[in-house]
């Protein structure tokens, strides 16, 4: 059963159940009212024939008017009356067929039967040894509440009718966004189409489920494409892995085969197996660097606050030791930031090896001031038609390409600034050279 359905049945129950305990109390009011008149006007009669059995003559004579009672145009005389004394029947009026009650000595009012109709009859004592009984009939009082149970019985129809409209009603308007909801449900589950959205009005519950629901689709959205986006990075990243691997893959199975097969002589064997090895070396350093790509947006250490002066001072370290013939230059300020420290150290160390291939024997200006590394070379720049794409995968600009190398660091660095909230940038410097910036986020102290 639907929501709609289940709310309209509740509300129409609900409603007739308030209306019915109400008929049923304005019901029971009614008869005892009416019923109270019918005893009132029996204790009234009572009255009347205990005060004229007072001047009952010393031959014990029944007056008359006691059977015919007071005088009362609105009621009328009562339908049978009957006065007892010793237990016998005096005088009656009416054929009171009812039996001779056992006790005369107090009032007592029951409903009875007399001639097919039901009557209202009291038995009241009026004297020494004399009581009287007097029926009146309950026709109209019957009739009464036949004619009210009938018109309550519709009014308790007609308003769980009207509860059940107005329920329905309300029902449709409070529950629409709850049926967009639905629909857009159903439409992401067919289509897997993730952009549709709910139109929101007003600030109730139900607004509220319509807004976290349009919020949920927009972040399954973004999953959604920067999942895509990360099957395709993968997909070229296999792709791209495979061209570069075919070259020295080729090229060492060939001095492998040439050694192998003896058709060399001794003066070439060495050259071969040197060969063999740097391209073995190329092999574990394009390796290396698939794998470094490999991890992701994300950094897999935990991070911890830093100084990021000191991790760029051991690179610099390093970079002497790797490059002799290549001045560095460092002017480094404290500075703290939060990140990895060995993948931070690997996107400075990439920076400054770059640098350091296109120096041209002139010295490399490194800078850390501000969460900011700052590396100028004084080389021949970067060729603006080449700006764009310096840290794409496997990307080497026609400069580079005939050096060693995978073309894959200034990708790597791109990647470790981006899974640090940070970015990097390269421009050529006015006086000549280019200046690469990899900028963090500096810890507040």
């Amino acid at each position: 059963m639907s929501l709609r359905r289940r709310m309209t049945l509740t509300v129409a129950a609900a409603v007739g159940g308030f209306i019915l305990l109400a008929s049923v109390i304005a019901y029971v009011a009614v008869r005892a009212e009416l019923r109270g008149q019918v005893d009132d006007q029996l204790r009234a009669q009572a009255e009347f024939a205990s005060a004229a059995a007072a001047r009952v003559t010393a031959a014990g004579a029944v007056p008359p008017e006691i059977l015919s009672g007071p005088p009362n145009p609105a009621t009328g005389p009562p339908a049978a009356v009957r006065v007892i004394e010793n237990g016998d029947t005096v005088i009656e009026r009416g054929g009171f067929n009812l039996p001779v009650p056992t006790t005369t000595g107090e009032r007592v009012l029951s409903d009875e039967q007399l001639g097919g109709q039901s009557v209202r009859v009291l038995t009241a004592p009026i004297g020494d040894n004399r009581s009287i009984q007097i029926a009146r009939p309950l026709e109209s009082v019957e009739s009464a509440l036949a004619n009210l149970r009938t018109v309550l019985f519709l009014v308790v129809m007609g308003g769980a009718g009207l509860g059940a409209l107005a329920a329905r009603l309300i029902a449709n308007r409070m529950l629409s966004p709850v049926a967009s909801l639905t629909d857009a449900a159903e439409h992401v589950s067919e289509t897997e189409d993730l952009s549709r959205r709910i139109d929101v009005s007003g600030e109730d519950e139900v607004a509220g489920l319509a807004q976290r629901f349009n919020s949920m689709l927009g972040r399954l959205e973004t999953s959604r494409a920067a999942l895509d986006e990360s099957h395709e990075e993968q997909r070229r990243l296999i792709a791209d892995a495979s061209h570069e691997l075919r070259t020295p893959v080729t090229s060492l199975r060939t001095n492998i085969e040439l050694i192998a097969s003896g058709r060399l002589s001794d003066p070439e064997v060495p050259g071969a197996l040197a060969d063999a090895v740097a391209q073995t070396e190329e092999l574990g350093d394009l390796i290396a660097d698939l794998m470094d790509l490999a991890r992701g947006e994300a950094p897999e250490q935990a991070t911890e606050a830093l100084r990021l002066d000191e991790v760029v001072a051991e690179a610099v370290e390093r970079a002497r030791r790797h490059a002799p013939g290549v001045s560095f230059q460092l002017a480094a300020e404290p500075s703290v930031v939060e990140g990895a420290p060995d993948r931070l150290a690997r996107a400075v160390n990439n920076l400054l090896d770059n640098a350091a291939a296109h120096a041209d024997g002139a010295p490399v200006e490194v800078a850390v001031a501000d969460g900011a590394v700052r590396i100028r070379d004084h080389g021949n720049g970067i060729d603006p038609a080449e700006a764009d794409r310096l840290f794409d995968r496997f990307y080497r600009g026609r400069g580079a390409r005939r050096r060693a190398g995978s073309g894959l660091g200034l990708a790597i660095v791109r990647q470790v600034a981006e899974a640090h909230g940070g970015s990097v940038a390269a421009a050529n410097a006015e006086d000549g050279g280019a200046v690469f910036s990899l900028q963090l986020a500096e810890k507040p102290d």
